[in-house]
């Protein structure tokens, strides 16, 4: 890291009409990174260097930001835990750069902790499910956004949070993290227009219920339809009215970096249909990290 004198002085030669000269302050705070921001903020805020200094400002914070963006989302794609909330914490920085992991994490605690305290170990699955979507849909009030589906709100674990209302997928996977810090074993699967989740059979009992579904899953729960829950059969009609086979992929669980990839193939969606096209550049760059 650079001393604060040495970037103080980059930031004064910011709006400098040379472009060559620009170009080289530019790149050495991208150099610096993150540090930089909190130079960038407080001269934008204390100093009146016209239009130029200001928009050039504002831009290589974002810079910046979208950068970090990059390191962290490459990090989490390499490490071995790929970590869901961590994943989905890291796109909602990309829109919301000052969010406090804490917020959120906090919120998913006390979430988890009202789970926790309705559950008794000796609930079948079923009952298990039933107290789940109890706190979260009665009592926390989450629902399906679908009035304004396609709304990029609804993918940022944040907003969900706060609005509490979400799509298919960010409903899903604020359940799954529920659900798994809670050893509960709720997994998401990556439905073609939809996404689910599936309650796994650990132990086996399904085989002595149904011999229909070879995926190992007890059942499937619509996050987005308030917890319902339903069969292999469901999805078969599911498939048949989009004409697609039956591929195991749409009814087993999928790995977190799907997950994520398809949270930011909603977002280009979103973004796309506002018109964005300088989000829509920035998220397929993301995507792109996760191929």
């Amino acid at each position: 890291m650079k001393d604060a004198k040495s970037i103080q002085a980059l930031i004064a030669l910011i709006d400098d009409p040379d472009e060559q000269i620009y170009a080289h302050v530019r790149d050495k705070l991208l150099e610096v990174g993150p540090d930089a921001i909190q130079y960038l903020e407080s001269s934008w805020e204390e100093r009146d260097f016209g239009l130029i200094f200001q928009t050039r400002i504002e831009q290589l914070i974002h810079e910046i930001q979208f950068e970090e963006c990059k390191r962290q989302l490459i990090e989490w794609y390499e490490s071995p835990a790929k970590d869901l909330l961590q994943g989905s914490l890291i796109i909602a920085k990309y829109q919301y750069p000052g969010l406090k992991d804490k917020v959120v994490t906090d919120f998913i605690e006390r979430l988890r902790r009202d789970c926790w305290l309705e559950l008794n170990p000796n609930m079948t699955a079923f009952e298990t499910v039933r107290v789940l979507n109890k706190v979260f849909f009665e009592q926390y009030g989450f629902k399906g956004n679908s009035q304004n589906y396609t709304s990029p709100l609804n993918s940022y674990l944040n907003t969900v949070i706060e609005t509490k209302k979400g799509n298919p997928l960010s409903l899903s996977i604020l359940y799954s993290i529920v659900a798994q810090q809670l050893d509960l074993p709720i997994y998401g699967v990556n439905l073609p227009n939809h996404f689910i989740l599936a309650f796994m059979d650990e132990h086996g009992t399904n085989r002595f219920i149904s011999s229909a579904n070879k995926h190992g899953v007890l059942f499937y729960i619509n996050a987005f339809s308030k917890g319902s829950l339903f069969q292999k059969e469901d999805i078969d009609q599911f498939l048949k009215g989009l004409n697609l086979p039956q591929s195991s992929a749409h009814y087993e669980p999928c790995s977190n970096s799907e997950i994520i990839r398809r949270m930011i193939t909603n977002l280009i969606a979103s973004f796309q249909q506002v018109g964005n096209a300088e989000k829509v550049g920035e998220l397929i760059e993301l995507r792109a990290l996760l191929d």
